[in-house]
């Protein structure tokens, strides 16, 4: 089934628990797209997404082929999905899987393969990089930084319990630090902590990154929890020209850029080698201090809508699936260094 470019795209939404139900809300309310089945095990989630938005309940997958869809939203839990994703591929229906796309690299892979033989769109919801914050954190130019600093921690939620926290809340962080860095990291230290369940609930990650053209390697110092006692979401990247803070939750964030000439900076740096009073200089003069620029928007939607945009035009999702297995297989070294460092893990 092909889709048009200017027809309205049959979108069929499987699971529709905490996630599905947004999309659904999206494939409903978004121009040039239907919302004309809903696949779940319970029929009471079903009739409610139903009632609200429209469409067809069905309780399987090939219940909702046969009524027949041009594009599929997956929001079912991490295990399920390579099952579910093959069988839409083969079915000829364009995809967005939710994060993370499996839940081991093996299964990863046997997706992204089962995508290129497809020939459709496969697009996995790593959706912060569609975040305002993120865009902006993009947009401030090509900042080859030396050392970043993540942290991505909250309550627990008691939701996507079938994974840790790393294939659950680090790897949002994990698929930007990919995107920024345009490789994987050849190094990789980390610690864990099993405390509620079976599998990892705190993380810490120390990855480093190749050298870029500039010869300088960069170190990215990952934190995830999902037993704090309050939420933040913050970016830090560290330059020799510039410094870059953001913070998803308040939406804002700070950009430093280093403007003195390179001979008020030879003076300074031989002052200090002097021994030097430099308590009279003062340090603003030396960088310019400006606000990141953030823009509005509604990242699952803003995300939706490009995936759509790739079905339209072919070409290729922003987030592939080898993003997607790029990440997981980064996430699944992270577990194997932290079980490798003495962390009790699952």
């Amino acid at each position: 089934m092909s889709a048009s470019a200017t027809g309205t795209l049959r979108c069929g939404v499987i699971g529709v628990g905490r996630m599905g139900r947004h999309h659904a809300r999206l494939c409903a309310g978004t121009e040039g797209t239907e919302l004309v089945a809903v696949v779940d095990a319970s029929a009471e989630r079903r009739d409610a997404i139903i009632e609200q938005f429209g469409g067809t309940g069905h309780g399987t997958v090939d219940s909702m082929l046969a009524q027949g869809v041009d594009v599929a939203i997956v929001a079912t839990p991490t295990v399920t999905h390579r099952a579910i994703v093959e069988r839409l591929l083969a079915a000829g229906v364009h995809c967005l899987v939710e994060k993370p796309l499996a839940p081991d690299e093996a299964e990863a892979r046997a997706i992204a393969d089962a995508a290129e033989r497809s020939g459709r769109c496969l697009q996995v919801g790593h959706v912060v990089r569609y975040d305002p914050v993120m865009r902006a954190v993009m947009a401030v130019g090509d900042i080859r930084p030396r050392f970043v600093e993540m942290d991505r921690i909250s309550p627990m939620t008691f939701r996507s319990v079938d994974v840790g926290v790393v294939l659950d809340m680090m790897i949002h962080d994990l698929d930007v630090l990919l995107k920024l860095m345009g490789s994987e990291p050849e190094e990789i230290h980390a610690d864990a902590v099993c405390v509620v369940g079976e599998a990892e609930d705190i993380c810490n990650a120390r990855l480093i990154f190749p050298a870029g053209p500039d010869g300088q390697r960069c170190t990215a110092n990952v934190t995830a929890s999902r037993l704090a006692l309050k939420t933040e979401r913050k970016m830090r990247m560290f330059s020799e020209h510039a410094y870059v803070s953001a913070d998803f939750v308040e939406r804002k964030g700070t950009v430093v850029r280093r403007t003195a000439n390179a001979e008020k900076l030879t003076q300074v740096r031989e002052q200090l080698k002097a021994g030097a009073d430099l308590s009279s200089v003062n340090y603003l003069e030396l960088v310019t201090v400006e606000p990141l620029a953030v823009g509005e928007g509604e990242p699952l939607k803003l995300q939706f809508e490009d995936f759509l945009d790739a079905v339209r035009t072919g070409r290729r999702t922003a987030v592939d699936a080898n993003a997607g297995f790029a990440a997981v297989r980064t996430a699944e070294r992270i577990v194997a260094a932290a079980r490798a460092a003495g962390s009790r893990m699952v």
